[in-house]
């Protein structure tokens, strides 16, 4: 899932940048696997990623936000959903291969996190305070000591 998640997030974080045109070609070879009509429609699709992320542009932040979320998930949703559906024996070879992908084309900068984890880009402050809890993700039990009892004076 973090690999799909981070797939997902270069295509739209490298659309409209001077790192599209080879992601974009990589993308493509990594669906298309061989098959020169499945590359030709995955750069369609592409393409149709980005002009529609430069579309929204226009509508201002919370409009590019929508779309840049929403095209995100797609490529994630699709990436998982090619992962999933190659035979046990192929997919950890296309796994390595966008792995491979992502370090050599994803846009400088690019952050992600999969299903449970923190994608940030600067800086991320957690801080706990007189006794509690901070945590950015909590994958297990959490367990306070009890209270210190009150001063008797205090009743």
């Amino acid at each position: 899932m973090a690999l799909a998640a981070a797939g997902g997030a270069a295509v739209v974080q490298a659309a409209g940048t001077d790192a599209w045109a080879a992601l974009r070609q990589a993308v493509a070879q990594w669906f298309g696997r061989g098959d020169e009509q499945r590359l030709q429609a995955e750069l369609e699709r592409l393409d149709r990623t980005a002009a529609e992320l430069e579309a929204a542009r226009d509508e201002g932040e919370a409009g590019a936000e929508r779309a840049r979320a929403r095209h995100d998930a797609v490529w994630q949703s699709r990436i998982e959903d090619l992962l999933e559906q190659l035979p046990e024996e192929e997919r950890d070879g296309a796994a390595d291969a966008m792995r491979d992908l992502l370090r050599r084309h994803a846009p400088p900068g690019a952050v992600a996190a999969g299903t449970g984890g923190i994608a940030v880009r600067g800086d991320l402050r957690i801080q706990a305070d007189r006794g509690s809890v901070a945590a950015g993700i909590v994958n297990g039990d959490v367990t306070l000591p009890a209270p210190p009892a009150p001063d008797p004076t205090q009743g």
